[in-house]
């Protein structure tokens, strides 16, 4: 098939002009192309039509576009009255509700309507491009293009090539995104695509570490945003997207995927729901909000306690170096013999594992024993886990002294992996594992998630950046904690940890 992409003559159809639909059109249509909007609501379409006039107006007005600019992009905005009106369409994009048997109607019908080569696309989030296309009498010609809301600001689109799908269909959306301004990557028909598939280790470990009693969900929030550098942390981010969104995506991924434990939602989001406490669109989810400002919660203050000595474990030399220096900036007496003194903080460097482990293995008294997550910066903020029997006072020596140059510290209960190592590793793996699974290519997972989920890093250049083999480390120690194959590695990870390679590395096969 000979599909010009990049002709100045190409003509789109965006069936479905919700908010989605709109984005897309708008898109679309600043990138030169001829752009017919139809939606089965009477009216809808030519309301659609002005909303985009609207924005379009405000960019102009911004400088953003010309006004000549405004000019042509108006003018390539026709509005459909019947769905015959999109027969001369080459390329069309399905953006209606989410329901499987709705598109497949909808795809059928059009078949009757479009010409024999028009390109048909949906721009399904959760169903199967295979299943949608299996209605068609040619499931060769439909594909699927995921974008994401707003679609102008979210500069990632997703192809998804169903089992049916032919080639040219794949390579002419790709060159469709592009033309669009988008990065577009090429993924496999599979549950969750590649970003939605890419998020699940991020939220579902952070909820479990809450339901575990491990810390409260701002402290993980805090956590995830101050230590490993995320935008915004998982609690902040439910509650902005709506747990009534959310939580049906986690728990349709987990059983599409036939409840793979990496991906198994909590209970703890599931009531949220059914009490109707979804987020800031009704005033309370994780946090309270007036107006959707997001109202403090009340932070521990740092104590003035100081330890009189402080031992630090070298099990990690580079770690314990780190957490050694950072003492000695802080003024602390450093006990530096092999084995701690009977008054002596004992500061231990878990990578995976918990404080009540490291003191075993340590021989360490647990009453005195503290923990320190040295996987990322302690520049911004320093996560402190006690065992169950630190006594109070040591405790409160810790979490002075390593708060008492202003460094925010967060004091968390016993946990293996502790809070940012359990959830970025989970990230790392989950990424991994679609690469294993050729979802899609290395590169493309990196970017898509980076772009699609606002990470500081693509999961793959992140494990990269703290370590392989200190991933896998930090996963087979939790594997060995709890004996729960959540946290097995993926033998991507695994195989590239062991020969010293980037996680990006594909496969010579």
């Amino acid at each position: 098939m000979n599909l010009d992409i990049q002709s100045p003559s190409l003509t789109l159809a965006i069936v479905g002009t919700g908010a989605m639909g709109r984005g897309i059109a708008q898109i679309a249509a600043q990138a030169g192309i001829h752009v017919l909007l139809y939606d089965a609501l009477p009216g809808a379409a030519a309301a659609a039509r002005e909303s985009l006039v609207a924005t379009l107006t405000k960019l102009s007005e911004k400088g953003k576009i010309t006004a000549g600019e405004l000019a042509e992009v108006k003018g390539r905005l026709e509005v459909a009255d019947r769905i015959e009106q999109v027969a001369p369409a080459q390329v069309l994009i399905e953006a209606i509700v989410e329901n499987l048997e709705q598109k497949r109607q909808l795809f059928c019908q059009l078949e009757d309507i479009v010409l024999p080569d028009c390109l048909l696309a949906t721009n399904t989030s959760s169903l199967s491009v295979t299943a949608i296309a299996a209605a068609c009498k040619n499931p060769a010609r439909v594909g699927g293009m995921h974008f994401f809301n707003p679609v102008p600001l979210m500069k990632i689109v997703e192809v998804i090539d169903g089992l049916s799908t032919a080639p040219w269909v794949g390579e002419a959306l790709l060159a469709l995104g592009r033309r669009m301004g988008h990065s577009a990557v090429r993924v496999k028909d599979t549950p969750g695509f590649l970003v939605n598939h890419g998020g699940r280790g991020f939220v579902t470990e952070a909820l479990r570490i809450l339901g575990e009693g491990v810390a409260p969900f701002h402290a993980i929030d805090d956590i995830m945003r101050e230590a490993a550098g995320f935008r915004m942390g998982p609690f902040e981010l439910m509650d902005l997207t709506g747990l009534d969104v959310s939580q049906p995506v986690m728990e349709s991924i987990y059983r599409q995927f036939y409840d793979e434990p990496r991906f198994r939602p909590s209970p703890l989001a599931a009531l949220q729901v059914a009490g109707g406490l979804l987020g800031i669109k009704t005033g309370r989810g994780f946090y309270t909000y007036v107006e959707r400002q997001r109202q403090p919660v009340t932070q521990v203050p740092v104590p003035l306690n100081r330890p009189p000595r402080v031992w630090v474990s070298q099990a990690i030399p580079e770690w314990g170096d780190v957490v050694r220096d950072l003492l000695a900036s802080l003024g602390a007496n450093i006990d530096m013999d092999p084995f701690p003194e009977t008054d002596s903080l004992c500061v231990v460097t878990p990578r995976g594992s918990d404080a009540t482990t490291e003191c075993l293995a340590q021989g360490l008294e647990a009453e005195h024993t503290v923990a320190i997550d040295c996987l990322f910066p302690l520049e911004k903020r320093r996560t402190v886990m006690t065992t169950l029997l630190t006594t109070t006072a040591m405790k409160d020596a810790a979490h002075g002294l390593f708060g008492s140059d202003g460094v925010p510290v967060t004091l968390i209960g016993d946990s293996a992996g502790m809070v940012a190592q359990r959830i970025v590793a989970c990230v790392v793996n989950v990424a991994c594992d679609i690469a294993q699974q050729k979802i899609a290519l290395p590169a493309d997972i990196d970017s898509a998630i980076r772009l699609g989920l606002a990470y500081p890093k693509g999961p793959l250049s992140f494990g990269d950046a703290l370590g392989a083999k200190n991933i896998l480390a930090i996963l087979e120690s939790m594997q060995a904690f709890y004996g729960d194959p959540r946290y097995r590695p993926s033998p991507w990870l695994k195989r590239r940890a062991m020969l010293g390679v980037s996680l990006l590395t594909a496969a010579n096969d």
